[in-house]
């Protein structure tokens, strides 16, 4: 496994981090069929720890908190708790009443309380707001994140997809108090959404921000050829959402598809490896339901691709608009209840 300093920050990290939004109760939330439950989750964190891996997200909002159950109680199992690096997200609503979300400091004081509960530990090591709030000021929510790193139950705090401005104001609101910065940033960039590259990725290189994309194999897509479905594609509905039938993404994920064959690697492999040509990015995010998952991203820490083949993989894509996916928050219209 390779590591590096998660921006700025002294804290080491695997270049791969292992998404555990895919491990949760499917009963709850609105991830979908593709779900697993505990001891299916099992193996995947086994053999995340034993590729080297030491970076764990979730979020309170993944299966209606049922996430951070599984990841907190498998890692206590298997993990020494100072190898590791855990990170959480609160913004999602937990519950339909006022202050159960957002970022208000009553809500991020009690999500950050709710999440080390179910993940059974004293602390995470980042905390990440998952969206910008608009109908709290950005000042009071850089000052409660402050209060939590001080208190001790957070080590660093992240932000999650936002416009480029919105995150320059928050570093330079906590700055000019003296409180606690960003340390990474955690946003949508694969080869099928690439908006990030205009502004978002250079004002982290400048900044010394960390960078975890989500969704870097956009939701499996770029992960087989097309027209080969699973279950997950089947029944993701808000992966339909954020990567609706597209012909400049099938041009890209067929040339891919093509450059995968070429050098005989996995799609994933090569997608995952294009990932490592941004100075940006520290560690991509990725979800594991297959061994070969886990597989395939380990083998893109050793590919190198060449400056033709990054220009035969990006070459089709065709801009977005940034709002119809970076933007995009899951479940808002069906909000996660935890009893």
């Amino acid at each position: 496994m390779k590591f590096t300093r998660l921006g700025n920050s002294g804290l080491s990290v695997s270049r791969l981090c292992l998404g555990c939004m895919s491990y949760g109760d499917t009963t709850k939330g609105w991830h979908g069929d593709w779900l697993l439950d505990e001891e299916a989750s099992r193996p995947f964190f086994r053999q995340a720890l034993e590729a080297g891996i030491n970076f764990f997200d979730t979020a309170n909002g993944y299966s209606g908190g049922t996430s951070e159950e599984i990841t907190g109680k498998l890692l206590n199992q298997m993990a020494r708790r100072d190898e590791i690096v855990v990170a959480t997200k609160a913004f999602i609503p937990w519950r339909n009443a006022p202050n159960t979300g957002g970022l208000s400091r009553k809500s991020l004081m009690q999500a950050i309380d709710d999440s080390l509960t179910r993940l059974g530990m004293d602390y995470v090591d980042l905390f990440q707001i998952h969206r910008w709030d608009d109908a709290t000021p950005i000042e009071e929510t850089m000052e409660a994140l402050h209060d939590i790193v001080k208190a001790g139950k957070a080590r660093y705090i992240g932000a999650s997809s936002m416009y480029a401005w919105q995150f320059a104001k928050a570093q330079e609101v906590a700055r000019s108090n003296g409180w606690t910065r960003f340390i990474s940033m955690q946003n949508q960039l694969n080869l099928i959404y690439r908006e990030e590259e205009r502004e978002m990725l250079p004002l982290c290189v400048d900044q010394g921000v960390g960078v975890i994309p989500w969704s870097p194999l956009a939701r499996g897509r770029l992960a087989r050829p097309l027209g080969e479905e699973t279950v997950r594609s089947k029944t993701d509905g808000f992966g339909k959402v954020i990567y609706p039938e597209d012909e400049a993404d099938n041009a890209v994920i067929a040339a891919l598809d093509a450059l995968a064959r070429q050098r005989g690697e996995a799609m994933a492999s090569i997608a995952l490896a294009w990932h490592f040509t941004k100075p940006a990015v520290a560690a991509p995010i990725i979800g594991a339901t297959k061994p070969s998952h886990i597989e395939a991203a380990v083998a893109a820490l050793d590919l190198e691709l060449s400056a033709e083949e990054i220009a035969m993989i990006e070459a089709p894509y065709r801009p977005k608009w940034p709002t119809a996916m970076a933007m995009a928050l899951p479940g808002m219209d069906q909000v996660s209840v935890l009893d």
